[in-house]
């Protein structure tokens, strides 16, 4: 189907005329084959969505040990923690709600949930510039959780409306969005407290959010019929137990809740390992940046490469290979002594991570019924977002009470446990 078809089907709400045009669609048809002319243009704007969305959540990491420092936290071990539950409680409060939006975009569409999301973080994005307390901190940030999720409201939008055969391929490009996003995030946050300060940020990236929001209500089209795909969704209602393997989709939800917690328990710590690298004060936020985004930057690279090789030689093989490769990255960080080595080995990290959430996804997608596909992604991005609140939770603890190396050390080894029990389901799946 070329563009210009693409683009007729928009306008009329029928197939154009053709020999390569889909069939008209039936009366009775699935949400995907009536949302068959949106869901090419709807991932252009969930892409945009979700990079500016991520932009303006991940810019905090560079400077949020020196914003916690600001609301009063002085102790060295107590603002590395309290780093670590403000930097989770944005993703304590997504997993909580995760399901809650998914059975809510299963009655009402997935736009609405899109909408919401970017609405309401824009709005607490903006109050967290204003926080007077740590504790005021983490509850915005606790709140933003609970309000938002774009990027997984995206997932679900994209993941039910791309054909099965394409699945992969817009998965792919909404993680490439997502990887842009959290690439420029710390760059920005690296450098805009110096030009607006650190409060001046928030209120920044709130209206970059808005600027989703506004994209969104206007750009994004979605067919949804409550009165057939509520009460089909509603008929055919039996939880996770409608899969025909249990068992493998557990062992993707607890690899993607690994995989996030592994990868985010590092993150908040790198701006007090950096510092005892010896990089000056007034450098420390820029340098962090710079390395916080150089693992975004080696996923970029490679992305795409290893979704096609997932297309060819299949997820599993890859989702093995990306954790076992990842795990031999990892634990190099802890023995860098300049900041330009952990940077390199981050870019070589994100090369080898790349291709794992969007395989687990395209996975999960397949083996899942067309009733039930949405709803087992919104499962995924709720263990993700677990692991994206252990994670942090878990590097703090660890770097505060054993020591920084040996968060990479405790993170190569989850990965490498996580390798074997892939390995276990893809056996089981073959079974």
């Amino acid at each position: 189907m070329t563009l210009r078809r693409g683009s007729t089907m928009y306008m009329s709400g029928r197939p154009a005329p053709g020999a390569d045009a889909a069939p008209p669609v039936a009366k009775h048809a699935s949400y995907a084959e009536r949302n068959a002319a949106y869901w090419r243009r709807n991932l252009v704007i969930c892409v945009f969505g979700s990079f500016t969305t991520l932009v303006s959540l991940s810019m905090l990491l560079p400077f949020l040990p020196l914003y916690v420092q600001q609301l009063g936290v002085t102790s060295s071990s107590a603002i590395i923690q309290w780093s670590g539950v403000a930097f989770g409680a944005t993703f304590l409060g997504t997993g909580l709600t995760a399901p809650l939006w998914g059975h809510l975009a299963d009655r009402y569409g997935r736009k609405p949930m899109l909408v919401r999301a970017a609405i309401g973080m824009a709005v607490v994005m903006s109050l967290i510039g204003m926080a007077h307390s740590v504790v005021e901190l983490v509850v915005l940030r606790l709140i933003a959780g609970l309000v938002g999720g774009y990027a997984s409201a995206s997932l679900v939008m994209i993941g039910t409306q791309a054909p099965r055969e394409r699945a992969g391929w817009a998965l792919g490009m909404l993680s490439t969005g997502a990887l842009a996003g959290n690439l420029i995030g710390p760059l920005v946050g690296g450098f805009l407290p110096g030009w607006v300060g650190i409060r001046g940020t928030f209120f920044v990236g709130g209206g970059v959010i808005a600027v989703a929001a506004i994209a969104t209500i206007v750009l994004i089209r979605e067919d949804f019929d409550r009165s057939s795909d509520a009460k089909i969704r509603a008929a055919t209602h039996t939880g996770p137990a409608a899969t025909s393997n249990r068992a493998v989709f557990v062992a993707l939800f607890l690899t993607a809740m690994m995989v996030l917690l592994a990868n985010m328990s590092i993150e908040p710590i790198i701006t007090v390992y950096i510092g005892q690298l010896g990089v000056a004060t007034h450098h420390l936020t820029r340098i962090a940046g710079i390395v916080m985004a150089s693992s975004a930057l080696g996923s970029m690279l490679t992305a795409a490469r290893l979704g096609a090789l997932a297309d060819r030689v299949g997820g599993w093989k890859v989702i093995i290979g990306c954790l076992l490769a990842t795990g031999v990255v990892v634990v190099p960080q802890a023995f860098v002594t300049q900041w330009w080595q952990l940077a390199v080995l981050r870019v070589l990290m994100g090369m080898t991570l790349a291709g794992l959430l969007p395989s687990i996804a395209k996975l999960v997608r397949h083996a899942a019924d067309e009733h039930h596909s949405g709803k087992m992604l919104g499962y995924l991005q709720s263990a993700q977002f677990t692991g994206q609140v252990v994670g942090p939770l878990l590097g703090g603890l660890i770097g505060a009470r054993l020591g920084l190396h040996e968060v990479f050390f405790v993170t190569g080894s989850l990965l490498v446990l996580c390798a074997g029990l892939n390995a276990w389901a893809r056996l089981r799946s073959a079974a």
